[in-house]
């Protein structure tokens, strides 16, 4: 069997296809290659989470935050950001802790619940006390599952949608980039990991390009219910495979 960097060769052709497109929408709705991408991972090649998706979320969350700096929330940022270390040593911590079945079931619910806040989440006021919170649990579900959108989005769901993509793309590209150092000066990130991220990178190019070009044409409420419903599927798949 033909594979790459000791991957199935397709399973790689499926996890391109789930990176393109996971950086199409997260560059259009500010976050989705962890939600898109963590089930699709942890079912076909689960020793790649949550590296590989961590991996591939730093030069994306760069992209974004270039192309939309100025309307970054500062403010909120200088909350939220320095929770992100204690809740990523403690991320890195679940991942060598528990098996990948048992990560399997994690990154399952945590996309689940992500789904359901998505639907049924109220306006919420931004205060410190909330925001930090929200930072330590990304911090610890992005780098234990790599799916750590959700706390934060849930906070900026009702503001603007340029205002959430600059300032979810400061806390991804700070906090990923944490998250991947600690799981190399740990000795956790695989091999696969690196080399598939730098296989996929134009990918992650394309992705983001093409949903910059177009998130103003794209009637943003319809597109995020699809996105969510694809999300749910595929993570209750990864759920029944998990548990059984």
């Amino acid at each position: 069997m033909t594979d790459v960097v000791g991957v199935p060769l397709e399973v790689v052709l499926v996890l391109a296809v789930v990176v393109v497109v996971g950086a199409f929408v997260q560059s259009v709705v500010g976050l989705g290659l962890g939600l898109l991408g963590a089930p699709v991972v942890a079912l076909l090649e689960p020793s790649l989470t949550p590296t590989l998706l961590l991996w591939l979320a730093v030069p994306l969350s760069l992209f974004v935050l270039v192309a939309e700096w100025r309307h970054v929330n500062w403010w909120a940022t200088a909350w939220a950001l320095p929770a992100r270390l204690p809740g990523t040593v403690l991320g890195v911590w679940l991942v060598a802790a528990f098996s990948d079945r048992a990560l399997g079931v994690v990154v399952a619910l945590m996309v689940l619940a992500a789904v359901v806040l998505a639907h049924w989440v109220v306006e919420v006021r931004l205060t410190p006390a909330r925001l930090f919170l929200a930072g330590l649990a990304a911090g610890t579900a992005g780098t234990a599952t790599s799916v750590g959108g959700p706390p934060m989005a849930v906070l900026f769901s009702h503001r603007p949608p340029q205002e959430t993509r600059a300032t979810l793309a400061v806390f991804f590209f700070v906090g990923t980039l944490l998250s991947v150092a600690l799981f190399a000066a740990t000795g956790e990130m695989p091999a696969a990991s690196l080399w598939l991220g730098l296989l996929f990178l134009p990918l992650v190019v394309g992705g983001f390009a093409v949903g910059a070009a177009v998130r103003g044409r794209v009637p943003r409420e319809g597109f995020r219910q699809v996105v969510l419903g694809v999300c749910a599927a595929s993570a209750a798949v990864l759920l029944v495979r998990s548990l059984l």
